[in-house]
């Protein structure tokens, strides 16, 4: 009977050991299993974040640069009637020192060589310094030619009253002046190089 007994014991422990062993067995594939899960939810998790996150940081480039566009459009709106009243400026600048323009708005009667000499290219000198803030708006190539055009009308008057006589008249000055000028014409092709570069800019 004992032996009975002891053997029943026995067969519960050995039984009970199998089913506690299992049941840790369950529970180790159950949260290995769980843990598997969350694992590939974290990671589809953090992939849908990354790409949500590129979506918004492109969406945000794309709005900053439409920003951008619209922002350069409305000051292009303002800044180009100011720029094209500056080449608009220079072209008078230019036609204004032209020697037809420049003698018939300079001379006064009475004027010997000298002082008509001074006073035209004083006035081409007051006419620059009036403009001079219009450089702003145009190209460095335009603001050159203008700068050249005034620095060689200046010294084509001054060439041309050194070859004469200071007794000499002033008919003779505005002769020499004219005849460099069909030689060679700084206003002409400075101004043609204005409205070439006014048809690029603005058309």
């Amino acid at each position: 009977m004992p032996n009975a007994i002891e053997s029943f014991f026995s067969s519960f422990v050995i039984t009970e050991y199998i089913k506690q062993k299992n049941n840790r067995l369950i529970m180790g594939t159950v949260v290995l299993t769980i843990l598997a899960c969350l694992l590939s939810s974290g990671i589809t998790g953090f992939v849908a974040y990354l790409i949500i996150k590129r979506f918004v940081e492109n969406e945000q480039k794309k709005s900053l640069l439409e920003l951008k566009k619209m922002q350069a459009m409305e000051t292009l709106k303002v800044v180009n009637p100011i720029r094209l009243q500056a080449y608009e400026r220079l072209a008078l600048f230019l036609e204004r020192i032209s020697p037809n323009s420049l003698v018939l708005r300079c001379y006064q009667p009475g004027m010997d060589l000298k002082v008509l000499q001074g006073v035209l290219t004083k006035n081409i000198r007051d006419e620059f310094e009036h403009n001079l803030s219009q450089q702003v708006y145009v190209s460095s190539e335009a603001w050159n030619r203008i700068k050249e055009a005034k620095e060689e009308m200046i010294n084509m008057i001054n060439s041309s009253a050194v070859k004469l006589d200071n007794e000499a008249d002033i008919s003779s000055l505005v002769g020499s002046i004219f005849e460099n000028v069909t030689k060679q014409n700084p206003v002409d092709s400075a101004l043609e190089f204005l409205k070439r570069e006014i048809k690029t800019q603005f058309e």
